[in-house]
């Protein structure tokens, strides 16, 4: 009997989608197959085709927004800009193979010439995340695509409707079937298609415990390529903010957009000690004013609910955890519906709590953490093991130089929220949030390898030193 996956409104409970689960060896060996043709086609070839991605993703911006936030939770509105970015990743995929994988000409002696080129891995697994299960994997797919590798897409097993949509808009634009592979599945399904010998490399965005476990799999494996785009343990600093209500709305933004469930969102508040209060209470108000709401309400909600009842027991278990360590909770986390993933932002001071955990709590949870002076502001934001993101709200430009030549993040902001990170721009963190291998702009770096070529349109070669002189007799 073949094994189904089935994906459910987070929302309201009801079934989304339902189908087969695949086999990862068949999907990869199709993709090794196509791969070959694609790979002899012109970048401007390749080009051109995710172009037409591009349309037809247009045309069906509101099927697919539409799609995203029943299978998510997601508001409306929210999910409208996720598929403008998939969109838009195509231009910036684009002008980035250009800038990061150019073809180079180099003059050397004797009119001989040195070429830099790119060639592609070949095929390229992509694991996709749920929170954002159409533009994080299309960040990877869109950029090995024009370097020219065959791709296998396994989506969240959250967010399998999700995937098998963006699947089909690149088949659609009449990209080959083969070139672009959907595997449908779980776990297993992702650890098999991990360790297919078929596969020339992995692109992953998950969490940090799946990343480890993908980095010690393919340590004996150094011919593949492996990027890892993981979590954080973020931290946001106020510090001498004029503006206390434009810094409470930053805060807000950062911790509770997409129900907390990016991995740039703020994680640790970190405030000056003496004026925490007027602050504190500004972001109180907010949160007792955000909507928490399913996906199409009217009006629309600022954060749904998150991806499913188990992601909501295990963050009120964290939470929990952070109240019996001795954290004080300025803003309940609450659950209005025991049957559905809900929760209500919390807001908890673990300012006294000792050994607290450095753990990505992936959920509407922000932790208020006091200290003394700005040196012991910067200090907590690197008591970390992560370093995805961070943020500076108010202070001087010297403030400012000072926090970002030693806090060790990817993203480093000022006066922005910690998940303020644009496209255009490369995206990856230190720590235990990433392999050195940033995506988004840079994406073009880890899906192509350069060559270098010594190159003369004649053979001229002599050997001047280490040989005898030649025999005369035997010549």
């Amino acid at each position: 009997m073949t094994a189904k996956l089935i994906s459910f409104d987070p929302a309201t409970g009801k079934e989304v989608w339902s189908g087969k689960v695949g086999d990862a060896a068949a999907e990869v060996a199709a993709a090794r197959a196509a791969w070959p043709a694609w790979a002899a086609h012109s970048n401007a070839y390749r080009i051109e085709a995710v172009r037409r991605f591009a349309n037809v993703v247009r045309k069906k911006e509101n099927e697919f927004a539409d799609l995203i936030a029943r299978e998510t939770g997601k508001p409306l509105w929210e999910t409208k800009t996720e598929v403008a970015a998939v969109v838009n990743k195509v231009d910036i995929s684009i002008d980035a193979y250009a800038e990061r994988t150019p073809q180079r000409k180099l003059e050397a002696a004797l009119g001989n010439k040195i070429a830099v080129r790119h060639k592609p891995h070949g095929v390229l697994a992509v694991l996709g995340p749920y929170n954002f299960p159409a533009h994080l994997p299309n960040g990877h797919i869109v950029p090995a695509l024009i370097a020219g590798n065959a791709v296998v897409f396994k989506p969240s097993e959250k967010a399998p409707a999700t995937g098998e949509f963006l699947v089909n808009c690149f088949h659609e634009a009449k990209i080959p079937e083969g070139v672009v592979r959907l595997l449908i599945g779980g776990p297993d399904e992702g650890r098999s298609l991990a360790s297919q010998p078929g596969i020339d490399g992995l692109l992953f965005t998950g969490s940090a415990r799946a990343g480890m476990a993908l980095h010690q799999q393919f340590a004996e494996t150094p011919n593949k390529i492996l990027a890892l785009e993981l979590g954080g343990n973020n931290p946001l600093v106020v510090w001498n903010a004029k503006d206390i209500e434009a810094a409470a709305a930053i805060v807000v933004q950062s911790a509770y957009l997409s129900a907390g469930q990016r991995c740039t969102a703020a994680r640790r508040l970190i405030v000056e000690e003496e004026n925490a209060k007027p602050l504190l209470d500004a972001v109180e108000k907010l949160i007792g004013r955000m909507i928490v709401d399913e996906p199409f309400a009217d009006p629309q909600p600022f954060m749904g609910p998150v991806i499913d009842n188990a992601a909501a027991d295990n963050i009120q278990e964290q939470w929990l955890n952070l109240m019996m360590k001795g954290g004080q909770p300025l803003c309940r986390l609450e659950r209005p519906f025991k049957a559905r993933p809900f929760l209500t932002p919390g807001l908890i001071d673990v300012t006294g709590v000792k050994d607290r955990p450095d753990e990505e709590i992936f959920g509407p949870v922000l932790q208020v953490i006091r200290v003394k002076d700005f040196d012991a502001a910067m200090k907590e934001a690197n008591n970390t093991r992560f370093g995805l993101a961070a943020s500076l709200i108010g202070g001087s430009p010297e403030t400012y130089h000072k926090f970002w030549a030693n806090v060790r993040a990817g993203v480093i902001n000022w006066n922005k929220p910690t998940n303020g990170a644009p496209s255009n721009a490369p995206f990856g963190g230190v720590g235990l949030s990433g392999n050195h291998r940033p995506s988004a702009f840079y994406a073009a770096d880890y899906c192509a390898y350069p060559v270098t070529s010594s190159e003369s349109e004649r053979a001229r070669a002599a050997i001047g030193q280490g040989l005898r002189e030649p025999n005369v007799e035997e010549d």
